[in-house]
């Protein structure tokens, strides 16, 4: 199979039967939205990759600061705010061998604790790698280097990502973000499961009561399965002024019941999946999944 090295899939599934897009010529851009397709069986699963189509704006213009030799770096700030896919949710499962490595770390129920929380944090970090093509604020313009003047482009340090990991399985898919993102200012959300209704219950919120218009924020939650406590969790979000299309979702692995959910209320989301499995068990379970990435994760 071909690779891509700055693409990413989408992908979409169904209960009994999974389609899932792969490897395709790099001219092919842009990104199918989540739709439900028709069952099909697994011998005749397509594949087609998908590249990110980027897209940027300008904004008005800003002054950093100065070199060590007094020369004012003058900058634009920039503004990727022409998402692709206008109202449609998109599911992007990025085609990086590293992140299939990770993930199959992940899945070996011999993957000791210790392993499993380091495979999931590493798998955390190249998501949220992927996830922030064309969506970061930055500032661009000149400065000087010691052999000359060099154009250069920042992350605006203004307009940090906002970042709610889901308790408590959530806090290692970004125990690794400060490598990967300059600017984050951190939030916690904790929800529990009722294993017998499978719907979640709210223990801890920390966020603002108001988070500022264009917002940028990035959750976390491994497993999205029934959809329930990540459904949740954004409502909250949008309730105290978060925009759906100006959000991230980074989770290990993703289900259709979720995915559908999201897509029907959440119009313009972005999900980052390290791979989407095909159903769930009665004990709402993703299959084959990789059990309780809480429970692994902390070995408890």
């Amino acid at each position: 199979m071909a690779t891509l090295s700055t693409g990413v899939l989408t992908a979409a599934s169904q209960w009994g039967g999974m389609q899932s897009l792969a490897a395709a010529p790099s001219s092919t851009r842009r990104p199918v939205p989540w739709t439900m397709p028709m069952p099909m069986p697994a011998s005749s699963l397509q594949q087609q990759a998908l590249r990110i189509r980027r897209s940027h704006g300008s904004a008005a213009g800003y002054a950093v600061g100065r070199s060590k030799r007094s020369v004012a770096v003058r900058c634009a700030a920039t503004l990727n705010n022409k998402p692709v896919g206008g109202d449609q949710m998109l599911v992007y499962v990025p085609p990086h061998p590293l992140i299939k490595h990770w993930v199959s770390v992940l899945r070996n129920e011999m993957t000791p604790s210790p392993l499993f929380r380091s495979a999931m944090a590493e798998l955390g970090r190249l998501l949220i790698y992927e996830a922030s093509r064309d969506w970061l604020v930055t500032v661009s313009g000149e400065i000087q280097t010691p052999c000359g003047i060099a154009e250069c482009e920042f992350i605006d340090p203004r307009e940090p990502v906002k970042v709610v990991p889901i308790l408590r399985a959530g806090l290692v898919l970004v125990e690794q973000i400060g490598s990967v993102l300059p600017a984050t200012q951190t939030y916690h959300l904790g929800y529990v499961r009722d294993e017998e209704t499978l719907q979640p219950k709210m223990y801890l919120n920390k966020l603002p009561e108001k988070f500022p218009e264009g917002s940028r924020v990035l959750i976390t939650d491994p497993m999205l399965a029934t959809g329930g406590t990540i459904v949740a969790a954004l409502e909250e979000l949008r309730n105290r002024g978060a925009d759906p299309k100006l959000m991230r979702v980074i989770c290990a692995v993703a289900a259709p019941p979720a995915l559908t959910k999201l897509s029907e209320k959440f119009p313009g989301l972005r999900v980052y999946a390290g791979i989407i499995d095909p159903e769930l068990n009665d004990k709402g379970y993703i299959i084959p999944g990789l059990g309780d990435a809480g429970d692994r994760s902390y070995n408890t």
